[in-house]
């Protein structure tokens, strides 16, 4: 049996996550920044809920890690905003990920965006906020079904409506 010093299985987790990291890179559509100083266990698992209910995730990993992890991606921007406590918020939904944290952000100051890449796009926090005022992709499918439903529905309306006036005649003839 072969035995590996602590160095060694610290140094093969540490590669492992880096990996991880760089998959998730490769996979989202949107990788948020966040600096979370201050929050209590309390709030960050209040802030994990929020995330796991919009079907994004959260990640909290050393800086040095996640820069790793960005080199050569096309996320590698974010490297400069991975100083302090930071951790990662990433959704294929860019739109899903954006509320929850910016829900989160309005309730708790102490959470803040400090940027996000959308795509081969940097967003400013400013524009993590807009991208969250946006409808969400579940809200937008409800809309073009709406829209798709509404012409049939007229149609209908105005197919009935001629049978609807002259049974109204009718009916006004006969009360005379």
């Amino acid at each position: 049996m072969i035995k590996l010093g602590k160095i060694a299985v610290e140094k093969a987790l540490k590669y492992k996550v880096v990996e991880e990291l760089k998959q998730v890179f490769a996979d989202t559509g949107i990788v948020i920044i966040t600096q979370n100083a201050g929050l209590t266990v309390k709030d960050s698992r209040a802030l994990r809920r929020r995330i796991k209910d919009s079907q994004s995730s959260f990640r909290v990993a050393k800086n040095s890690l996640v820069k790793l992890a960005l080199q050569g991606s096309k996320f590698q921007e974010l490297s400069k905003f991975m100083t302090g406590p930071t951790a990662i918020a990433y959704s294929h939904d860019p739109v899903a990920a954006a509320k929850a944290i910016d829900g989160f952000a309005k309730e708790n100051e102490k959470l803040k965006v400090s940027g996000a890449i959308m795509g081969d796009t940097f967003l400013t926090p400013a524009q993590v906020k807009q991208l969250a005022d946006l409808p969400s992709l579940d809200q937008l499918r409800g809309k073009i079904i709406g829209l798709l439903q509404a012409p049939a529905s007229k149609i209908a309306a105005v197919l009935q409506a001629p049978g609807a006036q002259l049974a109204r005649v009718v009916d006004a003839h006969a009360k005379k």
